[in-house]
């Protein structure tokens, strides 16, 4: 409830502020400003525990926060019910513009891998749950945090976490190839 008290809150100062400075319609009006970025920035390192410096994309943390707390559900992919892959494919279509694969084995198979001392915002963390094979995806954040549709919903969890850390595999980073590959796909369509 805190959450959502603050979210409005900071949207009502940023609204009234437009409101405030805003006399001429403005061509610019649908991009944020410096002043709002920071605000933005400073507002999802608080929420999300991640360095006010580690913040850099404001958009991929946007989107997590606005799935926070959706069930999960195997093999959905909407806010009523969704698992970690379809999260992660949502993910990376709505803040990278990049279609990726649909489960955690064949989304491994489109990146490089990344030691966990290597990971950056955007990079992709995978897991070996109970199994041999992968089983589990989440999207790097920084300061070891990463955002995933777990048993328990969409959250935030640490890496250093002991269930997390004993069960992590490899760290990845989207291949350039599959990147050129779907931004060409894109451009087509």
């Amino acid at each position: 409830m805190k959450k959502y008290v603050l979210a409005i809150a900071l949207m009502l100062s940023i609204l009234g502020s437009q409101a405030q400075t805003k006399s001429v319609p403005n061509a610019t009006a649908d991009k944020p400003t410096d002043e709002e970025q920071s605000l933005a920035k400073d507002y999802f390192s608080q929420v999300m525990g991640v360095a006010l410096s580690a913040t850099s994309n404001v958009k991929l943390f946007q989107f997590v926060y606005d799935w926070v707390g959706t069930p999960y559900r195997f093999g959905g992919n909407s806010k009523k019910g969704i698992d970690c892959s379809a999260f992660t494919k949502q993910l990376y279509t709505n803040v990278f513009n990049l279609t990726i694969k649909r489960n955690s084995r064949d989304i491994f198979s489109m990146v490089s891998p990344v030691g966990k001392d290597d990971l950056k915002e955007g990079d992709l963390v995978f897991f070996k749950i109970h199994s041999r094979s992968i089983s589990h995806v989440g999207i790097y954040l920084g300061a070891g945090r990463f955002a995933h549709a777990s048993m328990k919903g969409v959250a935030i969890s640490n890496l250093d976490d002991p269930y997390y850390n004993r069960y992590f595999y490899k760290g990845g980073r989207l291949l350039d190839v599959f990147k050129e590959q779907l931004e060409k796909s894109s451009d087509v369509q």
